[in-house]
């Protein structure tokens, strides 16, 4: 169903990534401002050129979540013998890395650890500042409740409505496909006249008009929404709304599926799968720090599912050789109806008990 892993995912360490890298403040509780001083080159056109390849593989590896854990408090950042512990078992995996069939380990996240400051942080999510996504209103805690997914535990499997959009390999939705997740996390940016393209590894690209372009009427909506860009100096500002509520769906559906289920990034239940309203919006800010780093900062927000808006910020860095394949996500997909199929057998032998125990 998904391929897991990709050729090429190391060769970090160029000596301009190292000098471009944002070093952790002394004041593990203060997140600084993004940098601005660089002055990246220039397309053909004009436009600063951030073309490249921006892999994320290395985020997960270091097992930097979405949310902060509890125990690093309001900290931002790990301290150093926070870090030690964690570039400790970096080196570990590293040295268990192998390309053979069934193979595991990682190839060069401890130098890339070394390298990134992003590897000190205790999270993806800087705002807000405890590290935690805000609460659900009681009307989305209410649609999270009914939805379905087969990230949960314990549900029924009776049928295709009883699975989310990444689980049926339409889509993990916006914001989600921005976030890292356990593979294929290949981001490539393409750039012409007017437009920037980010070719996602896993389900989706996005074409972004740059300029006055308005955004869909109202009723038009899709996956990934629709994404409007500017120049802010050398950021480029990405503004995305009429993303995919699930409003045309039956209200039998409605109350089973919850809204069009998000699958949103490595984050404990219930934020696994989310609710989305016709108010969701997402803001995007893409700076390069150096030549081989961007960084990338996203705020989400949606009254009617979220009590405030949230912020991630993460570190991209440029790796060429790193390669996207196909993701036929469909071919050999048999989780739906394996799930279904045992469900079902299940149901029926569990009958048959209770029909022999009656007798």
């Amino acid at each position: 169903m998904k391929r897991l892993g990709a050729v090429g995912a190391a060769a970090l360490l160029a000596c301009s990534v190292i000098a471009a890298a944002q070093p952790a403040p002394a004041d593990l509780k203060t997140m600084p401002p993004v940098p601005r001083t660089y002055v990246p080159k220039k397309t053909p056109w004009g436009d600063p050129d951030f073309r490249g390849t921006f892999p994320l593989e290395n985020i997960d590896q270091s097992r930097i979540r979405l949310t902060r854990p509890r125990e690093f408090g309001d900290r931002f950042w790990v301290t150093d013998a926070e870090f030690a512990t964690r570039l400790a078992a970096a080196k570990k995996s590293d040295a268990a890395y192998s390309t053979s069939l069934g193979g595991g380990g990682t190839k060069d996240l401890a130098k890339w650890m070394e390298a990134s400051s992003f590897a000190r942080r205790t999270s993806m999510l800087i705002s807000p500042a405890d590290g935690q996504l805000p609460a659900f209103t009681p009307k989305a805690d209410a649609l999270q409740k009914v939805g379905r997914s087969s990230w949960r535990v314990g549900q029924s499997y009776e049928w295709l409505t009883d699975f989310d959009t990444f689980d049926r390999c339409v889509s993990r939705g916006m914001p989600a496909s921005m976030l890292p997740f356990h593979y294929n996390n290949g981001i490539r940016v393409f750039q012409s006249p007017g437009y920037v393209v980010l070719q996602l590894e896993m389900l989706g690209n996005r074409v972004i008009p740059i300029g006055s372009k308005s955004h869909w009427p109202a009723n038009m909506e899709s996956w990934l929404g629709s994404s409007r860009g500017h120049w802010e100096g050398n950021t480029l500002v990405i503004e995305t709304t009429n993303i995919r509520t699930g409003d045309d769906i039956s209200d039998d559906l409605r109350k089973r599926a919850a809204s069009v289920i998000n699958q949103a990034t490595l984050g404990a239940p219930p934020w696994n799968s989310i609710p989305v309203s016709k108010q969701a919006k997402a803001t995007e800010r893409l700076t390069m720090t150096g030549p081989d780093t961007i960084v990338y900062e996203l705020t989400y927000s949606d009254p009617e599912v979220f009590t405030a808006p949230w912020t991630v910020r993460l570190d991209w860095v440029r790796n060429e050789s790193y390669e996207l394949f196909e993701y036929a996500c469909h071919e050999g997909n048999t989780q739906l109806r394996g799930r279904i199929t045992a469900w079902r057998a299940q149901q029926a032998q569990e009958q048959a008990a209770k029909a022999a125990g009656g007798k």
